[in-house]
């Protein structure tokens, strides 16, 4: 694999918003792992392919410039979590605000909810998992748009008590 398509490769790891990402060939074995607190990017190739190795240096210096936006994205949130309770995704997925695309979400900024309620649903690996108000009151902010990504403990919406 050449430089510029490791470098590529790298890039898009970063702006898919990936944690972890693991690919192994015949040629070489790469490992991507993001956490907000620290950064790694490891390569291994076989012994025999001395040509790739002056691309892991690129792509280390490549992954920490484009790792700091996800951490970005999140920092918004901080401020706003003095209006209300975080409700936090449990899995990695694809959030939803309704069953399909013809009903209704199920809550709007403003509605109450009771702890129980089914406010939400994450796609996982093809099974739709419904989330479920983990206390009663009022929605005051949706955090994430329909039909985006979201990570592990990724807060979904803001519920105040009531």
């Amino acid at each position: 694999m050449k430089a510029q398509e490791l470098q590529d490769l790298i890039d898009f790891i970063a702006k898919s918003g990936l944690n972890k990402v693991n690919i192994e060939t015949e040629e070489f074995k790469i490992s991507v792992q993001r956490d907000p607190s620290t950064k790694t990017v490891t390569m291994a190739a076989p012994a025999a392919a001395h040509a790739p190795a002056p691309a892991p240096a690129a792509a280390v210096q490549a992954a920490p410039a484009a790792a700091p936006a996800p951490v970005a994205a999140e920092a918004p949130a901080a401020p706003a979590a003095s209006n209300g309770t975080p409700l936090k995704s449990p899995m990695i997925g694809t959030f939803y605000r309704s069953s399909s695309p013809e009903t209704p979400a199920f809550v709007q900024v403003g509605d109450m909810v009771e702890k129980g309620q089914v406010i939400c649903i994450i796609e996982a690996m093809k099974l739709f998992n419904e989330i479920e108000a983990e206390q009663s009151g009022r929605i005051v902010k949706a955090l994430v748009e329909n039909a985006s990504p979201v990570e592990y403990d990724q807060p979904l919406f803001l519920i105040e008590a009531v």
